[in-house]
Parts: structure tokens; sequence; C-alpha cells
């Protein structure tokens, strides 16, 4: 991006900025004078997944069109951060400019790191670091994995963190050990277990198949989404196929539906 371009998307960014201060101002919008740092925490997440979904269906302008609407939340919370004299959206801009440039010696300065993972070994060590000059006790390794996370999310960085000091297995051989130790543990619960230990057994299972997908290199919760995604165009061949025959599902039987189902299966 040429000097021209960057000029051009300040100048954009500080429209943002003033339009969100005159939304908020005393001749402003009445929704968005009645917003705090509370309520906007669910339009948060929600432009977050809405951004997520125009990725995984390819869609580059509508990816466009909700990164812009992701931009907007934290603009919002700045502002309404600068109204109660905390921090301004500059501050939230200086913050991570300055993060980036600390947190990458090997581009912006002599270090070298040759790898992703030492990369993000080197960043991990300089968070530390930092917050030590900060005064900042250490602290527990997990505390730096939000608990507001998906599930999947959560367990699948969890076991990151804890691979990262030795705590895990020497190899996936014995990933899949234990994933067919907890699959006959939920297997048994089933049988004599209350429904509280048949949760807890599931739990454990789904923990170490994000253990499992961290072996394999592949993101668990981008998985499920794929995995949802896929299904969702599968039953939705066989919702349009039987509605097509002027048949109501409900009167469907279980073999005609697996049959469309197979038949769907075949669609690129």
């Amino acid at each position: 991006m040429n000097k021209e371009n960057n000029s051009r998307c300040g100048e954009k960014f500080d429209l943002l900025v003033g339009i969100m201060q005159r939304l908020r101002g005393p001749n402003g919008c009445p929704w968005d004078r009645e917003q705090t740092l509370d309520s906007l925490k669910t339009y948060l997440i929600e432009e977050t997944y809405e951004v997520l979904e125009s990725i995984d269906a390819g869609d580059w302008q509508g990816l466009a069109e909700e990164l812009g609407d992701l931009m907007l939340q934290p603009v919002f919370l700045a502002q309404l951060a600068s109204e109660q004299g905390s921090f301004s959206i500059a501050d939230s801009l200086d913050a991570i400019n300055n993060k980036l440039v600390r947190r990458h010696p090997h581009v912006f300065g002599d270090a070298q790191a040759d790898t992703a993972d030492e990369v993000k070994l080197r960043w991990d060590q300089i968070k530390a670091e930092e917050k030590l000059t900060r005064g900042h006790t250490p602290a527990a390794l997990l505390d730096s994995v939000p608990r507001a996370l998906p599930a999947l999310m959560e367990a699948q960085q969890i076991g990151s963190k804890v691979a990262r000091v030795g705590f895990d297995w020497p190899d996936i051989n014995l990933v899949f050990d234990k994933l067919h130790e907890e699959l006959q543990e939920l297997h048994e619960a089933r049988g004599s277990g209350s429904p509280k230990e048949q949760e807890q057994e599931l739990g454990d299972l789904l923990f170490v198949i994000t253990n499992l997908a961290r072996f394999l290199k592949i993101d668990a919760e981008q998985a499920l989404r794929g995995a949802n995604a896929k299904f969702r165009k599968r039953f939705g061949h066989v919702e349009r196929s039987l509605a097509e025959a002027g048949k109501p599902m409900e009167s469907a039987t279980l073999e005609e539906m697996e049959d469309l189902w197979q038949e769907a299966k075949q669609v690129p």
C-alpha cells in the first residue's frame, strides 16, 4: 500500500470516528446514545461471526461490508471510553502499533525467527517480559486463555499452552489411544453413570478431540464450522427434494431421507 492509499485510509478512519462522535452527541441518534460498554458486547460477537460467515462463503463483497461493521464496534467502544475519560481510539491505535513493532523484533529489529513456531515462542516471551516490566506478578500459565472463548477454541488453546512447557503426549498415536479410552469411559457412563457423569465424560472426549486437532495442525473450531456448513447443505437437499415431491418431512421415512442424504453427498 503506497503513501497515497495510506493517507486515504487515514481520512476514511477519521471520518468514521467523526460520524460516531456525532451519533453520540447531543443532537445525535437516540439508540446510539443509549448504548453502554456492556450492551455493545453482543453486537461485537455478532459482527465477528458474520465476518466468519463471509469468509467461509467466499463472499468478498460481503466480507468488505462485514469488516466495516466489525470496525465500527471498536470505534464505538472507544468513543464510550473517551466520554468517561478512560482512553480514546487514538490510544488503542498507539497500543497496537507499538505492540506489533515490539513483538516482531525479527522484522523491525535484529532478532532471528525462521519459523512460525519460533515467532510464537518469541511473542510469548516478550509478552511475559512486558508484564514484568509493568510490575505485574507472573500469572498462572492458563490465565492468558480467555474463559469467554467458544469452548472448542478455549480447549485447543489450553492444550497449546501446556504443550509449550512439555505437558503433552509424545506423539499422535497416544492421542488416539486416549481418544479410544475416553470413548470407552463415555460408553460405560451411559450404562451406569448419572447424567452429570455422562456430561463430564463427553467433555473429556471433546477435550481430547481438540488436542488431536492440534497435533494435526487443524483449527478445531473451524473444522466444526465446516462440518456444520456441510450438514446444512446436505440436509437442505433432503428438505428441498421432499418438498418438490410434495411430501411433508414429517411423513417421510428414515430410509427415504437417508437415500436423499446419500444423493446429496454426490453433489459437489
